[in-house]
């Protein structure tokens, strides 16, 4: 019998994932415009992690659903809202300092830091699928981010000059998020998707808060493009989560999650388009290279 994992998508379902990658892609377009406009990072994460947690807070009561925590729950389940919450952090510090796409593409090696840990933590061997992938991924990404200057004609100290900060924050981001990756699926696995997240929402939310009053309180935008960006990030955001576990589940799609991947693409043209941010043939080539590959990770049979 063919189960959700592999059976072919329907129209829909394919659909209702490239919806949520585009979403997702815009959000962090949009947060750029905030960043542009007097908002700062940390105001940022704490608007979006505290509707987020809302929003599915309310399905999860709606729902009639009861939370089952076990001690070793509620030890694991403010570690990893806590890694969500230094996540979000870098990640959006990336996309402020890089352009959008560049910074979501540094973000998406998070598979081969989700093996790294799970082999440091767990002892788990990686998939010889991930081996064969990793240097794809790695090469694109040098492509991508344009390590040598060639592109840029600045060379490779000029380039990591003015690079090298966001990308620190995006390979921060992505280890972060494979490490909450490998501890959630050890250790609050079989905690209801829709309470995880809810409390993992609050909990990155909290975080974001103490960064907001070690920064002498909040930033928030002092232009109207500001203020847009940030309520359109907060809508978006929350509403491709509110839709990731409430429809996908139903659609039998979890399996081919990896489309949503295409995130990278989208956040691409969108910041060409809105943002003005242009990037080279051959960084783009590196960015098709990443992509397919963490997808072909994904999408690949077990």
């Amino acid at each position: 019998m063919t189960d959700a994992r592999t059976r072919a998508l329907s129209g829909g379902a394919f659909a209702t994932l490239l919806l949520i990658a585009l979403m997702m892609g815009a959000n962090h377009v949009s947060a750029r415009f905030a960043f542009n406009h007097g908002a700062d990072v940390a105001t940022a994460v704490v608007i979006r992690s505290v509707v987020t947690a809302a929003v599915v807070g309310a399905i999860v009561l709606l729902s009639g659903v009861r939370p089952r925590w076990t001690a070793h729950h509620r030890r694991m389940l403010p570690v990893i809202g806590g890694l969500i919450g230094v996540q979000s952090l870098c990640l959006y510090s990336a996309v402020a300092r890089l352009p959008v796409a560049l910074a979501l593409l540094a973000f998406n090696t998070y598979p081969i830091w989700t093996a790294l840990w799970a082999r440091l933590l767990y002892r788990q061997r990686p998939e010889r699928a991930l081996l064969y992938a990793m240097p794809v991924i790695l090469v694109g990404l040098a492509l991508a981010l344009d390590v040598f200057g060639a592109a840029s004609g600045l060379g490779a100290s000029g380039q990591w000059a003015r690079i090298g900060a966001g990308v620190g924050f995006a390979l921060a981001a992505a280890a972060t998020f494979g490490l909450a990756l490998v501890v959630t699926q050890h250790e609050a696995g079989d905690v209801d998707g829709r309470v995880r997240t809810a409390t993992t929402m609050a909990i990155a939310g909290v975080v974001a808060l103490a960064m907001v009053a070690a920064r002498g309180g909040f930033h928030f935008p002092t232009a109207a493009p500001g203020w847009w960006g940030l309520a359109v990030l907060t809508i978006l955001y929350g509403t491709a989560f509110t839709i990731m576990f409430t429809v996908l589940p139903r659609l039998g799609v979890v399996g081919n999650s990896a489309i949503m991947n295409v995130e990278p693409v989208f956040a691409l043209v969108l910041a060409w388009l809105l943002l003005d941010q242009a990037v080279a043939p051959v960084q783009v080539l590196g960015a098709m290279l990443v992509v397919g590959a963490v997808m072909a990770l994904g999408l690949r049979r077990r």
